[in-house]
């Protein structure tokens, strides 16, 4: 999968190089992309500040995040994939687990989060 600053998630075939599916619907640019370890959810984060969900296999929007303050840089699954990270601009980290309605906020860094 590919993110870009159009709003855009392309997700490619590794075979054959062609286009499969472009997902839509963040209102500005996207600035991190990660599968789940099963594959079956892509998770993206953009400068709306917003993480969306979504299926692989359809590019249906699942659920959408809206928790930062800033741009949403980073995003990544645990081994598990029971939680997501997200960092932002917002210099938080935000740990976001299925069961749980609002995310643990991790604090600590002065600027913004560009990795995860």
């Amino acid at each position: 999968a590919s993110a870009s600053a159009d709003g855009t998630i392309k997700l490619w075939s590794v075979d054959s190089g062609q286009l499969l599916l472009t997902i839509r619907g963040h209102s500005a640019g996207i600035e991190g992309v990660s599968f789940s370890p099963n594959g079956s959810i892509i998770a993206s984060g953009s400068a709306d500040k917003t993480i969306k969900l979504w299926s692989a296999d359809s590019g249906s929007l699942l659920k959408t995040l809206a928790e930062h303050k800033g741009s949403v840089g980073s995003v990544s699954f645990s081994p598990d994939g029971y939680t997501l990270a997200s960092g932002s601009d917002d210099g938080t980290i935000k740990l976001w687990s299925s069961d749980v309605s609002l995310p643990k906020v991790l604090r600590g860094h002065s600027h913004d989060v560009i990795g995860i």
